[in-house]
């Protein structure tokens, strides 16, 4: 596919302002690590929210969400919409936590939360084990997605797409820091948004498709429209919607979603100038990230079905596609093979966009672990600023380099790393919801739940077949993640029961600066008293605010899903249903708001 001159200096001229921010960020993020991983802590709501919805507009997103809807329809997406109950819950519940912390990373948290050597080697080995292992595989599925548009659309080998797409997004991640990734990610949504909608609107209008009420009557995509799977049908409406929903929103961690916040979500939320900028930041993210984004992509998969009904006419049109990278998911980039001159150079742009806004996110968030909670807290502790901003820099090629490897030498599809994270992470969620608000968790629950969930997934993934795993209605991966779920989940609990909980010590200064309140605190709060250390003196005379908050959360997934569904229906050319769902949505949003106003903050 060849890009004109024009094309190219639309592309040109995306690099020069890319560039360009992070040269005029690294003014301000040289001068010290809270300036570098934090954007020195002053960060309004709006830029915040439009940056973590860019960090999650990956450019293997919409690759993901094509293979679902290719090989189990529309409704195999509650596999990430369940994960906004856990979006919500951060909202109205942890945000203001994470902002009252005063932490510069999630895991600084573990030594806030807990105390001793256990606490030391948690937030030390989780330094390496997310901000390297996991981080790296994020990075290398991102890039993967780089791989296959630039070998579809450009012809391009997998290694030149892969220097050529790290070198711009390294360079103005190390140079910017947070605050230039930030403000890139705020220019680079907008191209990215504009860019999905074209192509949607380009593929609809394809002669084979015929337009949205041809593609909507044709046999190819008629068993993938339905927004909910066959619900008569316990094989299908199990795993694809009782899981998620029941089950996968709080108990397994995934990056983006993680119950009660954390990673770059964690970032951000610190970032913010109060508590009220932490929570608007959540609340516009997740609202943005599933309400507006998903039915362009939904839109383009259902397309592919038609222009491209199996992997062999994939093959057939584009026959230098390595058999490594023929999955369902290159459908999405085949399809932008469609977009006439100009058209196809802006969304190129808008692709690359999308990758080095994920990309960018991922490398200054990691490298805020590698420095901030190993190097500096492990290696170097009486280093200088400069020096922990420099080695800031560095782990940022470093872990650029590793994706990059990865990317080339062992992904091959989106969902196989979608499924290695969900199950990696399976059965810890509940942990990190209960941390806050249960005196009883220790350092022990963390690091035993971490190891079974992780060594299980290994066994599992490695080892297990999915075809050879099967529990009534449930086979494959749904097994796999519910067993990992179950033992994991009863480890934890039973290491925490026979383990001494954290000193009176740790347990009141995390109180004293955090002020979580609820039964689950109330040991802890009357033995203080009964010392004369009144660590909830600002709770006096004010009631628990759990009960409004569950509300608030409760609201706002009717409001986001009823703002989904209601573009959904246009899309399906179902416009009553629609505008009524539409109108659930602003009822519920002003409700939302006036529930919201309640909430404390400081």
């Amino acid at each position: 596919m060849a890009l004109n001159s024009l094309d190219w200096t639309i592309i040109g001229v995306f690099f020069v302002v890319v560039l360009s921010i992070g040269t005029i960020a690294s003014r301000t993020a040289g001068k010290n690590t809270t300036e570098f991983f934090l954007g020195g802590r002053g960060m309004p709501w709006w830029l915040l929210g439009i940056s973590m919805v860019a960090c999650t507009f990956s450019a293997d997103t919409p690759n993901l969400v094509t293979g679902m809807v290719r090989e189990n329809g529309v409704a195999k997406n509650w596999a990430w919409w369940a994960f906004l109950i856990t979006g919500m819950v951060t909202v109205f519940i942890y945000a203001k936590l994470w902002r009252r912390s005063q932490v510069m990373t999630d895991l600084e948290f573990y030594e806030l939360r807990y105390g001793g050597k256990a606490a030391s080697f948690l937030r030390g080995f989780r330094s390496i084990y997310l901000g390297l292992f996991f981080n790296v595989l994020i990075m290398g599925s991102v890039t993967l997605a780089a791989i296959k548009i630039g070998g579809v659309m450009l012809g391009l080998s997998p290694l030149v797409t892969v220097v050529g797409a790290s070198v711009v997004v390294v360079i103005y991640a190390s140079l910017g820091g947070l605050k230039g990734v930030i403000w890139a990610d705020f220019f680079q949504y907008g191209i990215a948004m504009f860019g999905s909608v074209l192509v949607a609107v380009v593929a609809v209008n394809q002669p084979e498709v015929g337009g949205l009420a041809n593609l909507l009557a044709h046999p190819a995509v008629q068993d993938k429209l339905a927004v909910i799977p066959d619900l008569t049908d316990p094989s299908v409406y199990v795993p694809l919607l009782l899981i998620p929903i029941a089950v996968q929103w709080w108990a397994a961690w995934y990056p983006g979603a993680e119950p009660g916040g954390g990673g770059y979500v964690a970032q951000r939320m610190l970032a913010a100038k109060d508590e009220k900028n932490a929570i608007g930041a959540t609340l516009l993210f997740n609202f943005a990230h599933y309400a507006l984004r998903p039915w362009p992509w939904i839109v383009v998969a259902l397309c592919s079905l038609v222009v491209y009904p199996d992997l062999a006419s994939i093959k057939a049109e584009f026959p230098a596609i390595a058999e490594q990278y023929l999955k369902d998911d290159i459908a999405y980039p085949v399809m932008l093979s469609k977009l006439g001159a100009g058209w196809l150079g802006l969304v190129v742009a808008s692709l690359i966009a999308a990758y080095m806004s994920t990309i960018g996110t991922h490398l200054n968030w990691g490298s805020s672990y590698v420095v901030n909670d190993f190097y500096k807290r492990f290696v170097r502790p009486d280093a200088g600023e400069k020096e922990f901003v420099l080695m800031g820099r560095v782990s940022t090629i470093v872990l650029m380099i590793l994706s990059g490897f990865l990317s080339l030498t062992l992904l091959d599809n989106a969902t196989q790393a979608f499924n290695i994270l969900v199950l990696s992470g399976a059965g810890t969620g509940s942990i990190y919801l209960l941390r806050w608000f249960w005196w009883r968790i220790n350092a022990w629950t963390e690091i035993v739940g971490m190891f079974v969930a992780t060594g299980l997934a290994i066994i599992l993934v490695l080892f297990v077949d999915d075809s050879s795993v099967a529990f009534g209605v449930l086979e494959g991966f749904a097994v796999k993640f519910l067993l990992n779920v179950g033992i994991t989940t009863v480890a934890w609990i039973v290491i925490t029961l026979l383990t001494k909980p954290e000193s009176d010590e740790t347990l009141r200064r995390f109180y004293r600066l955090t002020h979580p309140g609820g039964p689950g605190w109330r040991k802890v709060v009357e033995a203080a008293r009964k010392d004369g250390d009144d660590i909830a003196v600002k709770e006096k005379g004010q009631a628990w605010e759990m009960p409004i908050q569950i509300l608030c959360v409760f609201i706002g997934c009717i409001v986001i899903y009823a703002m989904l569904f209601s573009i959904g229906s246009f899309v399906y050319q179902q416009p009553g249903i629609g505008f009524l769902l539409a109108a659930i949505a602003v009822a519920g949003t002003v409700f939302l708001f006036k529930s919201f106003g309640k909430l404390r903050t400081e």
